[in-house]
């Protein structure tokens, strides 16, 4: 199912809680600029629909907080290309040629897309890079964005982070987790003279995956 085509103050709400993960009713109300009562009309209907989900919590003596995510239904609002096709030709390769051979041929998968990405993207500025990179994952389905992370000196070169909200092949990392694994070392090929860190991972519970990227430093 895809996100909808015409947003509404449902869809925004769904989209906030997609990028910062969880969030309260007046968190929201004063994000959006609507009243607290409106907010909660709206979410009681997406919590009705179970797309999202809330935890409460206790602060001091007052009233407990509701803090809202999404559901993994709600996640699945959002775009991802995976193909149940492609899940089964897996689990069949699998039983056929065994799970080994399968995570070879995933990897040789991966290294062609990096080396495809390589390509598109170019030489150029690291920031330009990454931002043909970001734009090539959001051509694919990937919810991604990136910003420019604090140096760690004055004169440090440039550091970026990219940030993916969602998992276009989440289906097929259930199955298969160590694509997680492959599309680190996938983001390294396309930008050779970079070191690559994981700094999220939504496989590890967090809302989304996280990748800083530096450049290596000169031996």
């Amino acid at each position: 199912m895809t996100f909808l085509q015409q947003p509404s103050t449902k869809d925004d709400i769904l989209l906030y809680l997609l990028k910062q993960g969880e969030a309260t009713a007046q968190v929201l109300a004063e994000h959006f600029q609507v009243s607290a009562q409106a907010i909660r009309r709206h979410l009681k209907d997406l919590e009705t629909e179970a797309l999202i989900e809330h935890r409460t919590v206790h602060e001091g003596m007052g009233r407990p907080n509701h803090l809202y995510q999404l559901s993994d239904k709600g996640r699945q609002r959002f775009p991802a290309q995976y193909d149940e096709f492609a899940i089964s030709l897996l689990d069949t390769l699998a039983e056929t040629v065994g799970q080994e051979q399968v995570g070879t041929i995933l990897r040789k998968q991966w290294e062609r897309k990096a080396l495809e990405y390589r390509d598109r993207v170019g030489s150029g500025a690291l920031s330009e890079r990454v931002a043909a990179l970001v734009q090539l994952r959001q051509a694919e389905g990937y919810m991604a964005e990136w910003h420019r992370a604090e140096p760690l000196a004055e004169d440090a070169d440039p550091r970026y982070v990219i940030t993916e909200y969602n998992c276009a092949i989440s289906q097929i990392a259930q199955s298969f987790p160590t694509v997680c694994g492959h599309e680190l070392e996938m983001f390294e090929l396309a930008l050779p003279d970079c070191q690559v860190t994981r700094t999220h991972w939504q496989v590890h519970g967090e809302h989304r995956c996280g990748y800083l990227i530096e450049r290596r430093p000169v031996r």
